[in-house]
């Protein structure tokens, strides 16, 4: 399976993060009335969630439950599948589907990304503790480290009638299963090692992002070559035998019409991109949309209402309208992709030639 590291350690650095940041809003240690309190309310969720005798293993009674389908797919990718239905006695905090879908979400990835991280029984494996650990001893822990499988600690804070784990709060408790007790949280938790680890990484990448950003391209070629938008115009360039010269000192405007401008432009000329790219006028129709020269939006909207050459010798009529800059009736959608060799505006249509 094909996994992006840079979008998985902005993931999993995200949950570290919003981890820290609640643990570091924590209140101060509860008071024994306090304590008592959460036990009595821990004590009635679980009386409202019925214990049942002869339950089934922490693996059938999440799959029973339906909102552990992502726990429980990270748990057979990450062969954690054979403790969670053995017969050592465990104690599971875990995140419902809604706390990954949030998660993944919030970062536009996928669940198959994550199931690909090469931390995922790192992580896994801190959210379970050995043996079986009630509501009732968990919130007689409130400031304490709790050593979890990963050979990490997770640390138990209580306030009033609420219980957290690490900053995520526990939302139901005492779901028995024959080999041990799951506790349900509402966030997924990062063990403090892989959170420093890839926190060095994402500054890595930030830097190399920022460093890539602020390198401006060689020519208006490279900032075709940059985007798939613009294939057409790439593939029209190299059969027009017009690559050589926009790579060359210039400086050149390229307005540059997308890949929608072509479909558009071939759909109402009833042609295909094969006949296009074969057609004599092909060199023409190109050079139509080049100024000679660095002309910048700023330039464009002084041209109001002019007439501007253009490498094929034609001209083409500038307009403004309502602050929009239009060439022969194309509209500028991005203004000022500057090169070293000049500057590209995109346009949404194919400009001809008259």
């Amino acid at each position: 399976m094909n996994k992006n590291p840079r979008s998985m350690a902005a993931l999993l650095l995200a949950l570290g993060l919003a981890a820290s940041a609640c643990a570091a809003d924590d209140p101060e240690p509860a008071q024994e009335a306090t304590t008592t309190s959460a036990v009595e309310a821990m004590e009635d969720d679980a009386m409202e969630d019925g214990a049942m005798e002869d339950v089934g293993n922490i693996a059938e009674v999440a799959t029973e439950a339906g909102s552990f389908t992502t726990l429980l797919a990270a748990a057979e990718a990450a062969d954690l599948v054979g403790p969670l239905t053995g017969t050592d006695e465990l104690t599971v905090f875990a995140p419902t589907d809604e706390a990954f879908a949030a998660a993944l979400d919030a970062l536009g990835l996928t669940a198959e990304e994550l199931l690909a991280s090469p931390a995922l029984a790192d992580i896994l494996t801190y959210h379970i503790v050995a043996g079986e650990v009630k509501s009732d001893v968990v919130v007689t822990l409130d400031g304490q480290e709790v050593e979890t499988l990963n050979g990490q600690s997770v640390t138990v804070k209580v306030d009033g009638s609420s219980v957290m784990v690490d900053g995520a709060n526990v939302t139901a408790v005492d779901v028995d299963a024959s080999n041990g007790v799951i506790h349900v949280i509402d966030a997924v938790l990062l063990p403090p090692d892989v959170a420093e680890a890839l926190a060095g990484a994402m500054e890595e990448d930030a830097m190399e992002d920022e460093a890539m950003e602020d390198e401006l391209p060689a020519t208006v070629v490279d900032i075709a070559l940059r985007s798939d938008d613009f294939s057409i115009l790439v593939a029209a360039l190299t059969e027009a035998d017009l690559v050589e010269t926009l790579q060359g000192d210039g400086p050149f405007t390229v307005f540059a019409p997308t890949n929608a401008a072509f479909e558009q432009a071939l759909a109402d000329l009833g042609l295909t991109a094969e006949e296009l790219l074969a057609s004599e006028d092909l060199a023409g129709i190109l050079t139509y949309h080049v100024v000679p020269g660095k002309i910048l939006a700023a330039d464009a909207i002084a041209a109001d209402g002019t007439a501007v050459a253009t490498v094929n010798g034609d001209t083409f009529d500038v307009t403004v309208v309502d602050g929009m800059v239009m060439v022969d009736g194309a509209t500028v959608t991005t203004v000022d992709l500057e090169a070293g060799n000049g500057v590209v505006h995109i346009i949404d249509a194919v400009i001809l030639p008259h």
